[in-house]
């Protein structure tokens, strides 16, 4: 009777149990909302799943579906293996991409990442076999690939006139690289140098807003302007703001507009592309007052223009670069600036083409052969008005065609560098020298003048022994056109970058002469 009633409560002890560990399985079976799948989980072996599992996983996750084909290609490739897991659990791969997921706001991308609170919570929740996971995994890879490394897609690009073309990179091929060596991702060779250069200063000007940024300066109704040795409680205000920004090494407290102010506003107007007066005047001031925030969203815009950008360009021999926002070109050589000259680029009615091209001639006393536009709109007019338009102007007919003859009146100076394209843009000298004395130079119908062009030519042929200063200058005066094919082109490349870090590791902004940085703005929200 005794070992009766012994069995009897030791059954029910076991049945307790039973019944216990089934409600503790159903709770960790419990789906983690509606995300959670049941893919039929493949054995510990890690065999290779089925890919028609594949299907119902972007039905679950449906803002994920753009990279279907390509994960499809990744899996099809390894015979529908596990790429982020092995029979130990996550790769380190997996690791390291999940890292970079979680940063990626520092590269500048403004959406969310689609599914990331569900996905975290899976991470913690899930197997090593869990093939929902495995297949997030490769998707973010393509997500992180698509937002921080290729960027809005070329005919997106075209569409805000960016020409400037990049070699086309396989990110399939390139994800079998870094399964193999994980610790590429983190070396900063997939973009240009520009790119890392603009995602530090972002980090920095982060900082900045997390501390509070700056305040807005308020301007009197009646202030004009402040220099030197002037004494105003607004110059408490100015330099507690370049403080912030670093423009300013230290803030004394002073009132009086002393020496270190006055190199403070030299290095912020510099920055910003100003005529450096070393004078505060309501623009300076104006420009002090765009918020920290807004700066921030300038960074992020010209960010995504680096990754439009090729990342070998840095490592050519020479190249020429001419930053349109700026009114600047730099000649690199050997990668050091060999020269920097300020220029004119289209209004914005004759905006400047964004492209590269190869520079294959130097034309020395060049005719300038006088576009139809220009003919119908100004010159037939001009005509009309006063017989004597074309001698008055240097010009003559040639062919049923206008062009101006060489000499110091022409319109294109006495030298212009030739790098052959569809657009009929390119650099050349021009007899409106003052026009490089204005803070904006936008003045030209899209070709691009040189405030420097007889040390540009000088520079192209410093290596060229049938080329001195003085046979140079002999061409450029001689009044009779001269083409020189060079021995070697040189590759130049037209950008718009509206905040750029420079040599001396400067961030500058400049002002969006062609008004693109809204447009390219919306676009990065939305893609």
């Amino acid at each position: 009777m005794k070992n009766s009633s012994t069995r009897i409560v030791f059954l029910s002890i076991l049945l307790t149990l039973a019944l216990s560990l089934i409600q503790c399985k159903k709770k960790e079976n419990k789906p983690l909302a509606k995300y959670e799948l049941e893919l039929n989980q493949p054995d510990p072996a890690l065999k290779p799943f089925d890919s028609s599992l594949v299907a119902p996983f972007f039905e679950k996750f449906p803002e994920l579906k753009l990279y279907k084909e390509d994960l499809m290609k990744v899996y099809r490739n390894h015979k529908f293996n596990y790429l982020w897991h092995d029979n130990k659990g996550r790769k380190e791969t997996a690791e390291v991409l999940y890292n970079r997921i979680n940063s990626i706001s520092s590269e500048g991308i403004l959406q969310k990442v689609p599914y990331k609170e569900a996905f975290d919570s899976m991470l913690i929740k899930s197997s090593a076999t869990d093939l929902t996971m495995e297949l997030l995994f490769t998707s973010y890879y393509f997500f992180y690939t698509d937002k921080v490394l290729a960027g809005i897609s070329q005919e997106k690009r075209e569409e805000m006139g960016w020409f400037l073309k990049r070699e086309s990179t396989s990110y399939v091929s390139y994800l079998d690289t870094l399964l193999a060596n994980p610790g590429l991702v983190n070396k900063e060779t997939k973009l240009n140098k520009q790119y890392y250069l603009l995602k530090n200063a972002l980090e920095s000007y982060q900082k900045m807003a997390s501390n509070g940024g700056w305040d807005s300066i308020q301007i009197p109704e009646n202030f004009k302007s402040l220099k030197f040795k002037d004494s105003s409680d607004l110059i408490l205000d100015i330099r507690k703001r370049l403080f912030i920004s670093g423009d300013l090494k230290e803030d004394n407290g002073s009132a009086i507009f002393d020496e270190s102010l006055t190199q403070g506003i030299a290095v912020f107007q510099k920055r910003h592309g100003f005529l450096v007066d070393k004078t505060i005047g309501k623009k300076t001031i104006q420009a002090m007052n765009v918020s920290v925030e807004n700066r921030i969203k300038t960074i992020i815009i010209n960010m995504e223009r680096c990754r439009w950008i090729s990342p070998n360009i840095s490592k050519e021999e020479e190249y020429i670069v001419v930053n349109i926002p700026a009114y600047q070109l730099i000649y690199i050589k050997n990668d050091s600036v060999a020269l920097r000259s300020d220029v004119v680029v289209g209004t914005t009615m004759n905006q400047t083409v964004i492209f590269s091209g190869k520079m294959k001639y130097i034309v020395f006393s060049p005719y300038w052969n006088i576009p139809q536009s220009i003919i119908k709109n100004e010159v037939l007019p001009g005509i009309k008005k006063n017989s004597n338009y074309l001698a008055n102007h240097n010009m003559e007919w040639n062919n049923g065609q206008v062009r101006q003859k060489p000499g110091v009146r022409n319109s294109l100076g006495l030298v212009k560098f030739i790098f052959p394209n569809s657009n009929n843009i390119y650099l050349h000298d021009t007899p409106s020298k003052s026009l490089f004395q204005r803070e904006s130079r936008a003045f030209s119908h899209g070709c691009i003048r040189v405030a420097r062009p007889k040390d540009l030519a000088e520079s192209i042929l410093s290596s060229d022994s049938n080329w001195n200063s003085d046979k140079i200058d002999e061409a450029m005066n001689s009044g009779t056109e001269k083409w020189y094919p060079l021995k070697k082109t040189i590759p130049v490349y037209i950008g718009y970058f509206t905040a750029w870090m420079d040599r001396e590791g400067n961030l500058n902004f400049y002002d969006d002469v062609y008004k693109r940085d809204a447009q390219l703005a919306t676009l990065l929200t939305e893609k």
